[in-house]
């Protein structure tokens, strides 16, 4: 077995990215703790080989020591229309906890910082692609909570010397082995379209058809989780203390709502009905990435981008959880 060469805490390990992060974290050498209060995460999630701490980022002090190298920071709430109805949750969770966290490493001397940022800070977009330099202006508390983290990262790394790379991810899809999709509630486009494809919905909801794009509906740009994964571990090395970086992750290819809905018909050889919908107040036309910034810094490369594959990976993981639910 390969030594461990460095010590991680994951905060949120226990989701989606975070367990993806994680479990290459761990087949890289490293050694990971997942620190995850499991309100949002799973803990079959968390990757065999991490040690598991069930608790909030809010008491990482309780656990943090000079032993860690870095962390990885995944624990947020991430659904934009609760974000809405209760911004204090997203306030209280998302900058009050990476207070605390920020706290926490300052204390323990821990100098390493990867913070899983969102396209959501950048709002609607005034054009595409978007670069780190576009203007900031998010629509929803969820996003505006990330901005904050963006600011408060900002302010370490100048103050005392932290190293931290923010990484904006777009739309981050697919799977990698057991690390998958199990949103309660699901609102991602590729794993709703799979509900239908495996009999859980009667159709798919397609929220306007008259947008100025090639099929009229919405076009998104999206990334294969392990893509994504990948740069989190390229991001440990190409960071600089007293530097905070901010990178946008995604493919630089957008794919519109159809595509997405005929690609998972092709795959799964199913048909997925499709019901035509109002369009949803503040959904832009296009959202597509231009990554250039982790490609020349983090030289990043996605080796996923084709839609197929990205929906093949779900789809693979979709049909384990049915044969599991029996």
């Amino acid at each position: 077995m390969k030594a461990a060469t460095s010590k991680f805490l994951v905060t949120g390990g226990a989701g989606y990215v975070g367990s993806t992060v994680a479990r290459h974290l761990i087949e890289a050498g490293h050694e990971v703790t997942v620190l995850d209060d499991l309100s949002t995460g799973f803990a079959e999630g968390v990757p065999a080989g991490a040690e598991f701490i069930e608790g909030r980022i809010q008491d990482a002090a309780k656990w943090l020591d000079g032993s860690y190298d870095g962390v990885l920071h995944f624990a947020a709430f991430s659904q934009v229309g609760e974000s809405v109805a209760k911004p204090e949750k997203y306030w209280e969770n998302n900058v009050g906890g990476t207070m605390a966290l920020l706290a926490a490493m300052r204390t323990a001397g821990v100098g390493k910082l990867v913070f899983s940022s969102t396209a959501a800070t950048y709002g609607e977009p005034e054009s595409v692609p978007i670069t780190e330099s576009a203007p900031t202006a998010p629509t929803s508390p969820y996003g505006a909570s990330k901005l904050a983290v963006d600011h408060m990262i900002g302010g370490e790394c100048a103050a005392h010397g932290l190293a931290a790379v923010s990484l904006r991810y777009f739309n981050v899809a697919g799977a990698y082995g057991a690390c998958g999709e199990r949103h309660d509630p699901e609102s991602h486009l590729i794993p709703l379209v799979l509900e239908v494809a495996l009999g859980r919905r009667e159709a798919i909801s397609v929220y306007g058809d008259d947008y100025a794009t090639g099929d009229g509906t919405c076009v998104r740009d999206y990334i294969h989780v392990a893509d994504l994964a990948e740069a989190h571990l390229l991001a440990l090395d190409a960071m600089t203390p007293g530097e905070h970086l901010i990178c946008n992750l995604g493919n630089g290819n957008g794919f519109s709502v159809r595509e997405v809905v005929e690609t998972v018909r092709e795959v799964t050889g199913h048909p997925v009905p499709e019901i035509i919908a109002a369009r949803r107040t503040g959904d832009p036309a296009v959202l597509v990435a231009s990554a250039e910034t982790a490609r020349e810094r983090l030289g990043w490369n996605p080796s996923r981008p084709d839609l197929a594959d990205i929906v093949s990976d779900a789809w693979a993981f979709a049909r384990e959880r049915e044969r599991e639910r029996g």
